[in-house]
């Protein structure tokens, strides 16, 4: 075990000037400063790295594990640190899709230590599980931003057809086939030659700073990513936490405003029902490797402020049955439930029938894994993926019996206006 304290440099830093290298990636909590968002990782130079389907890499990351040891005096040592796709979570559930996937279902890397930043206290450390030495020279500072050009994007549903699928599920649902959808739409630009992943997450996490923000730089494509939502959650004991989020409103002119807004959220009864059904989902989902009688609901539909929005979120916890890993935690609960729907598997069939395009990265997850064995994990939305040529963004929103497909149609803008207005779109 290594760990050296080292001048402060922030996370911008390392991203301006070691982003673009492939597998470079920067776990990123941003926004205000507490428990839940206090700690930053950096890491590149993996030293494995896996992708491919579902099928062939779960069985084989059990082998990219370090070996559990303890004494670990920061949150994350290195370790796994992966990306499973909303496609890997279909071929968990035995849902084959009628969309042909643009990214691979399971993209994971090995890294010998990170770089940890704490927010709190800023203090930087190079912290290593096996005593590796820093791969990198620290960087002196920030380069300047660079601009980023304006983009039109185009969504496969617009929003006539996008009211017309609402209605459809609505349908469903009155029909007794299921109780809750989500349902999404992705939005494609044709991007420039020599347009820098680094360069454009550099400038969300300046604009959209999020608690579980995240930058994955593949050789494949990139993450880029102000994610709002954590998904798993799991310490060295086997303490299991999932906080997921439905419910959405906009942020008012002033405190007074935003007050009137939060109360009227809290009160809706839509979203309180698509929050409740959700909440429900986890509590199943973590139930099947989780020790009997540990399963609880220590908050539920509480309104939490963002950089953007109010969101309604709850929080279901549990205890890892013995013999069951961290891995075992993610493979029973993908896709994350919260942009999902109920009955799950259902929803999932419902889902994939009435979108038009595979959602890739976006309603993933990224997650990591330390040598001991805790995990932490993302729900991958207000997220872009840049491959070469194109950039995509997905929005969505829960569907149920009282939805209004006009107010549906809105939300699904909100959520993509912060994120599509850095190019002008």
């Amino acid at each position: 075990m290594r760990v050296e304290e080292l001048p402060w440099r922030s996370p911008d830093a390392f991203v301006a000037h070691y982003g673009d290298a492939p597998w470079s990636v920067l776990l990123d909590s941003g926004g205000p400063i507490d428990e839940r968002a206090r700690w930053s990782f950096f890491c590149c130079r993996p030293s494995t790295q896996l992708t491919g389907k579902a099928t062939s890499v779960w069985a084989r990351l059990h082998d990219l594990i370090p070996p559990r040891s303890s004494g670990h005096m920061l949150p994350f040592s290195g370790g796994l640190i992966g990306l499973a796709s909303y496609e890997a979570g279909l071929a968990l559930e035995e849902i084959p899709s009628c969309h042909a996937s643009f990214i691979p279902d399971l993209s994971v890397a090995r890294y010998d230590g990170a770089y940890v930043f704490d927010r709190l206290e800023k203090r930087l450390f190079w912290s290593s599980y096996c005593d590796a030495p820093q791969p990198l020279a620290l960087p002196q500072c920030s380069a300047p931003s660079t601009i980023i050009p304006t983009l039109n994007f185009v969504p496969d549903f617009d929003r006539a057809d996008f009211c017309a699928a609402v209605r459809a599920i609505v349908s469903r649902i009155d029909n007794g086939e299921l109780f809750q959808a989500n349902l999404t739409t992705q939005f494609r630009a044709t991007t420039v030659p020599g347009l820098a992943a680094s360069a454009i997450y550099r400038r969300l996490r300046h604009s959209s700073p999020a608690p579980f923000g995240a930058y994955f730089n593949t050789p494949d494509f990139a993450l880029l990513s102000a994610s709002v939502e954590r998904f798993i959650s799991m310490d060295d004991q086997g303490h299991i936490e999932t906080r997921p989020i439905k419910g959405t409103a906009p942020l008012g002119a002033d405190a007074r405003e935003n007050a009137l807004i939060a109360a009227a959220l809290e009160a809706d009864e839509k979203e309180y029902a698509e929050n409740l059904m959700i909440t429900d989902l986890m509590r199943n989902d973590i139930g099947r490797v989780a020790q009997m009688g540990s399963v609880n609901v220590p908050t539920l539909c509480t309104v939490e402020r963002f950089a953007h929005v109010h969101h309604l979120v709850s929080a279901v916890t549990g205890q890892l049955k013995g013999g069951f890993t961290a891995l075992d935690l993610l493979r029973a609960t993908l896709p994350p439930g919260s942009v999902t729907g109920a009955p799950k598997h259902q929803a999932l069939k419902v889902i994939d029938a009435t979108e038009r395009s595979a959602r890739g990265a976006y309603c993933g997850s990224l997650f990591r894994i330390g040598a001991d064995g805790a995990l932490d994990s993302s729900v991958i939305i207000r997220s872009l993926v840049l491959k070469p040529g194109s950039l995509t963004l997905g929005a969505g929103c829960g569907i149920t019996t009282l939805s209004d497909p006009e107010r549906e149609y809105e939300e699904l803008c909100l959520k993509a206006a912060p994120l599509l207005g850095l190019f002008g779109s």
